[in-house]
């Protein structure tokens, strides 16, 4: 495709008319709002306004000087503004076409160009039923028009802003034939709506929120499908989407629909729209404020496509987008952007000598080839994420180096076998090469299971509304599972957290069945998860990597959902972590979970963020910091069951820790026997509290604590008080002896030596030998033993 014929600006337009330049036929100083070319290119339609003073005019030039007049329409006020320049398509003939200009009051005139005779008023039409209507938005698709009507209330005095809900979306077919045009009935797509853009793509038709409406309504978008009758609704940023089919007047109510999901509103966050257009692939182009552009498909999923520069962006600044083929050229503030459109590469960065210009198809210039499948376009775009974040090279990895093969073998072999895959459906397949026939048949059964996952998709949409709760839990469990055995990366992590949003107990569900989470026998909570689940649970980003966009991390997700289901499983779940974390990352490494922020801490915030704090909810704080079995957490427990002063727990507690380690029994026994000083309420507990001692704790420790924890008395001591909160010796008196009858610590060093037998311990008794007569005179003789008897060790020293 010639680049050339990309973009076009009106001074370069001078063979209009008959060799007439264009400024010429306009006249000086006119302000050029819109440009548009016929269908079939021949014509140009300019909508112009004069300044001073303002006289709109719409004028249609030939662009190739063929015979015939111009069309020139022009109004004054206070005759109602135009809305809409519209081509029509026409039953007279294949290709022919008709212009439709729509005003604001709904008045709408045909017209239609006859070769070597011109335009020709084919009739004036009223397209809206109300003498007080308005039209805000027309588009048109095939022989249709589409509108967002405004109806004012009765009452003039009524506040407009408590008049949200003043907007239908109607729908008209209009036959063009020879001489004449039908206008069918009204048809009402959307009643009590608020005010919409629209943009209408060969099949679907978009819903934009007009900068007027109110932070709720401008959250999502709408996208009509009117062969289905079907109104998809989805807010992209949240990954949220819901379809519903429109069989009567009561669902087409938009307030009534709002309730369905009116929860789910109060968590998504306002659109950010500075500019909409149309793709020439269907889709719908948005550019944020930020200058980020992305593209809404018309199933409601959004991709991004390419950051453009210059910081935010004023409402003020003008922004211009036109696709062409597979290339996305833009224009913001003089510069001229020309963006692959597959894989967000920026082809062409051009500064140009205007600020404003028209983007014009040069006849014939059309996109004959077939886009490919979404599906493989997604699997070059997730090649290019995965490679790049494993590449040392500074340079940017593209969608195009990729299909060129060479050294990523990986997708495109896989893009052959979806394409080979997909196409059965459609037409018989082409062959495969005999390496992707093999890695077919062995990726069969998650192809299968990928379609049926469509299928299941397929059947959600078009599904009753009281088998859409099954069909969603189904949905969200294969959903969630197939993420699970992914690399859960931010953008797979924001979508798992826009699923436990909008579904949470399927979600939940599905949770449990990944898991593999039941109670045995004795009640405790069991998981059977491989070992690739676990890691996928407690890694992927942490919430300093996802920031505070509202995503958090897959650990506090499955806290929530627990909390929610099932909160006396949440300890238990906590637990089962930390013992796959002890078998799977060495003690305190940073690259495990626990070296950033321990695992119960994470669940204690979880816990923390509920609005309502209840006696459950801490007995759920000390459920989680005993299960840790931390120290610290330990004693942070048993410091918040002494505030609530349950007394039997705390010495429970203390008892079961205790044993864990000498260190930790020292500082709880410390902390309780300053209790103990302070107040009566742990002396029915006593004995059970005193066998606790640490061995290496003193009778003159003891003391020091007690009385570095006594309580300050305002009155004068007295020898005998008759107030039983007072401490006696005699309440001390068990410990102090079971601390003095005590054996000393060095004395139990030595204990097992001073207790051994007799040192040194006796010799063996001897033998004696008496050799062969004949040999002893010959052989040698043999040394005498040596015996620790006495008197062996006497005749060896005299010998």
């Amino acid at each position: 495709m010639k680049r050339a014929g990309m973009l076009r600006h009106l001074s370069d337009f001078g063979d209009f008319s008959r060799g007439r330049g264009l400024q010429e036929l306009l006249g000086q100083g006119e302000e050029l709002s819109h440009v548009e070319a016929s269908p079939d290119g021949q014509h140009l339609l300019v909508l112009q306004k004069s300044r001073p003073p303002p006289l709109p005019r719409v004028v249609a030039f030939q662009r190739q000087g063929a015979c015939g007049a111009e069309l020139e329409r022009s109004w004054q006020p206070p005759q109602p503004a135009l809305v809409g320049l519209l081509f029509l398509q026409t039953a007279a003939a294949l290709g022919s076409w008709a212009l439709a200009i729509v005003w604001e009051s709904g008045r709408t005139e045909v017209w239609r160009f006859v070769v070597a005779v011109g335009w020709q008023l084919l009739q004036t039409l009223e397209l809206c039923q109300g003498a007080r209507a308005r039209i805000v938005s027309v588009c048109s698709q095939g022989a249709s028009l589409v509108w967002c009507e405004e109806r004012p209330p009765l009452g003039a005095h009524l506040d407009m802003s408590k008049c949200a809900f003043r907007f239908c979306i109607c729908t008209r077919a209009l036959e063009v034939g020879e001489q004449s045009v039908r206008l069918g009935t009204v048809r009402i797509v959307l009643h009590n709506s608020p005010e919409y853009q629209l943009l209408a793509s060969p099949q679907h038709i978009f819903l934009v929120p007009a900068s007027t409406s109110f932070a709720t309504i401008s959250k999502f978008l709408l996208i009509w499908h009117p062969e289905e009758a079907k109104l998809t609704i989805t807010a992209p940023p949240a990954g949220f989407i819901l379809s519903k089919v429109l069989r009567s007047s009561s669902e087409s109510d938009f307030r009534k629909l709002l309730l369905g999901f009116v929860g789910l509103l109060s968590t998504l966050v306002p659109l950010d729209i500075h500019t909409s257009a149309l793709s020439n692939r269907g889709g719908l182009l948005l550019v944020s404020t930020q200058g980020t552009v992305n593209v809404v498909e018309p199933d409601g999923t959004q991709r991004h496509v390419f950051d453009l520069e210059g910081g935010p962006l004023a409402q003020g600044n003008l922004v211009q987008l036109k696709t062409f083929g597979n290339t996305l050229a833009c224009v913001l503030a003089g510069v001229l952007y020309l963006i692959d459109q597959n894989s967000g590469r920026l082809i062409e960065k051009k500064i140009l000598s205007m600020k404003k210009v028209h983007f014009l198809e040069s006849p014939g210039e059309e996109d004959s080839s077939r886009p490919e499948p979404c599906l493989v376009e997604m699997v070059f775009e997730e090649a290019c994420r995965y490679y790049q974040r494993r590449s040392l090279s500074s340079s940017k990895l593209t969608v195009e180096k990729l299909k060129k093969g060479g050294t990523f073998q990986a997708p495109v072999a896989l893009a052959a076998i979806l394409q080979h895959s997909l196409r059965q459906k459609e037409k018989p397949a082409r062959g495969l090469q005999d390496t992707y026939a093999k890695l077919l048949s062995t990726m069969s059964l998650e192809l299968q299971s990928y379609l049926s996952l469509e299928l299941l998709k397929t059947c959600v949409v078009g599904a009753p509304e009281s088998e859409v709760e099954s069909y969603c839990e189904e949905l969200v469990e294969q959903e969630v599972s197939r993420v699970l055995h992914s690399d859960i990366d931010k953008d797979n992590l924001a979508y798992l957290n826009s699923v436990f949003t909008s579904f949470p107990k399927a979600a939940w569900k599905a949770t449990r069945g990944c898991l593999q989470l039941q109670q045995n026998g004795d009640g405790h909570l069991v998981a059977r998860a491989t070992p690739e689940v676990w890691k996928k649970v407690l890694g992927g980003p942490q919430q300093e990597e996802v920031g505070l966009n509202g995503v958090v991390p897959l650990f506090e997700l499955i806290c929530t959902s627990f909390l929610r289901f099932k909160p006396k499983w949440l300890p238990g779940f906590v637990e089962l972590t930390q013992q796959y974390v002890s078998l799977s990352w060495a003690y305190s490494s940073k690259e495990g979970p626990e070296g950033r922020v321990p695992l119960y801490k994470r669940a204690l915030g979880v816990l923390a963020q509920k609005n309502k704090r209840s006696e459950a909810d801490d007995e759920m704080e000390l459920e989680l910091l005993l299960c840790s079995k931390r120290p610290k957490a330990v004693l942070q427990a048993v410091h918040l069951l002494i505030h609530l002063k349950r007394w039997q727990r705390v010495v429970e507690v203390a008892e079961k820790f205790s044993k864990l380690s000498p260190l930790l029994n020292k500082e709880i026994f410390t902390t309780l026997l300053a209790e103990f000083a302070q107040h009566r309420e742990l002396d029915p507990y006593l004995d059970r509290l005193w066998p606790l001692c640490p061995a290496e704790l003193t009778a003159s420790d003891i003391l020091t604590v007690i009385l570095q924890h006594l309580p300050v008395s305002q009155e004068d001591p007295v020898p005998f008080s008759s107030e039983g909160a007072q401490l006696t010796v005699g309440l001390l008196k068990p410990l102090l002896q079971r601390v003095v009858q005590r054996p000393c610590i060095q004395d139990e060093m030595y204990a097992d030596a001073l207790q051994s037998p007799t040192f040194p311990p006796p010799a063996p008794p001897r033998e004696h030998r008496t050799p062969p007569k004949a040999a002893a005179d010959d052989a040698p003789q043999p040394p005498v033993p040596r015996t620790s008897s006495p008197s062996a060790l006497a005749q060896g020293d005299t010998a």
